[in-house]
């Protein structure tokens, strides 16, 4: 049992300390970016929509206003069999737009990825950026994003996505936290050569790479890993902003979560043969360790819980191993109660709580995992 309990605790500090140091430690291996400020390729910008009314004029209006040339754009809108008015409300900007905007009906519904795939055809941009519904991009996005396409070795580019919150709710500090840790590490992972995720509302590559995905495939996840496979480089653009909100309640980031990764394990299902160490042996331990570790850490952070109490009395090594597990789980505890309350905590309370309901959301994705099942279709993320 205490072999149990060590390997559990290796695994942990391995992911979420251990990973994080090593890309420090290889970053820099491989040449930088070659950025061009002042290339300007021709892009279309993709956006799925289903029942996006609320922000679905926003959002046009946002990339109406990018500091890019009219010429060189186009915005191409699917829309997901909407039953909300989102159709007339493309429609009806697209009369007066300075650049084109065309909107695409998929019926019966499908889901994003046969959205994407059906625009994908549609384009004529030589490159393709992707947005969401609820995207809202800073002005300087989309020339930053493109400018890392200037490098002929990069084929697929990622920017910074900002959780903004209006009240600092319980999920939204937490969120961000995260998110500052995953941009951390994509800065690493760049510096080494590419990232293994990226955050799907802001993301550009180059057409002629676009690989057609199934409909249950995660494209925010599969695409890059496919430019990847071509043997193309997949970066980090920090410079290009994103801003959305912070999903306001728990049940919504949690659904969200489970979404993600349950089609995420699928999708290291489908690219397992990167993680090959003898095809490229950095990459694969990329995405195992920031990928299949990170969506698989329930295990080990359960093996340890329940080893470290069963030792308790052994050893205080293990007493305060349990001790310090029960703090944790506490203070998450706390923060779930206070968040369906409408109250908020300090960040530390809010960081436990989020840890927990990632890595519960990973544990009911991985169920749903080995169940079978798959989903193509989504409900719009609401802030």
């Amino acid at each position: 049992m205490a072999i149990a309990f060590w390997t559990a605790a290796f695994l942990i500090a391995y992911i979420y300390v251990g990973y994080p140091i090593l890309t420090a430690l290889m970053a820099g291996r491989r040449e930088d970016v070659a950025r061009d400020a002042a290339y300007r390729p021709t892009v279309s910008i993709l956006i799925p929509a289903h029942n996006e009314a609320a922000v679905i004029g926003e959002t046009l209006r946002n990339k109406l206003a990018l500091d890019y040339p009219a010429d060189r754009l186009e915005i191409i809108v699917v829309s997901d069999e909407s039953t909300d008015g989102t159709d007339a409300i493309v429609e009806a900007i697209a009369q007066t737009a300075p650049l084109p905007i065309r909107l695409e009906r998929q019926s019966p519904r499908r889901g994003k990825t046969a959205g994407i795939n059906r625009l994908a055809t549609l384009a004529k941009g030589d490159i393709l950026a992707f947005a969401d519904a609820n995207s809202i991009w800073d002005e300087q996005a989309l020339a930053h994003l493109v400018s890392g396409l200037a490098d002929p070795g990069v084929g697929y580019v990622t920017g910074k996505m900002v959780y903004v919150h209006e009240d600092g709710t319980l999920v939204g500090d937490g969120c961000g936290a995260y998110m500052r840790y995953e941009n951390w590490l994509r800065t690493r992972e760049t510096q080494m050569g590419s990232v293994v995720g990226v955050d799907g509302g802001i993301d550009a590559m180059r057409r002629r790479l676009y690989t057609p995905l199934r409909p249950d495939q995660l494209p925010d996840f599969v695409q890059p890993l496919k430019v990847i496979e071509q043997g193309y480089r997949a970066v980090y653009e920090p410079n290009a902003l994103l801003k959305e909100a912070a999903v306001a309640t728990s049940d919504g980031e949690f659904s969200m979560r489970v979404r993600v990764t349950l089609r995420a394990l699928w999708a290291l299902k489908d690219m397992a043969h990167l993680m090959n160490p003898g095809r490229d042996s950095r990459f694969a331990l990329q995405l195992v360790s920031h990928k299949l570790l990170r969506y698989l850490a329930f295990l080990p952070l359960a093996t340890a819980a329940g080893t470290s109490l069963a030792l308790a009395g052994s050893h205080m090594v293990y007493l305060a191993a349990a001790l310090a597990q029960g703090a944790f789980y506490a203070a998450a505890l706390v923060g779930w109660q206070f968040d369906r309350a409408g109250k908020g905590l300090p960040t530390a309370v809010n960081l436990a709580y989020y840890f927990s309901l990632l890595n519960l959301a990973c544990l009911w994705a991985a169920i749903s995992f080995c169940r079978g099942d798959r989903r193509a279709t989504w409900t719009p993320r609401k802030g």
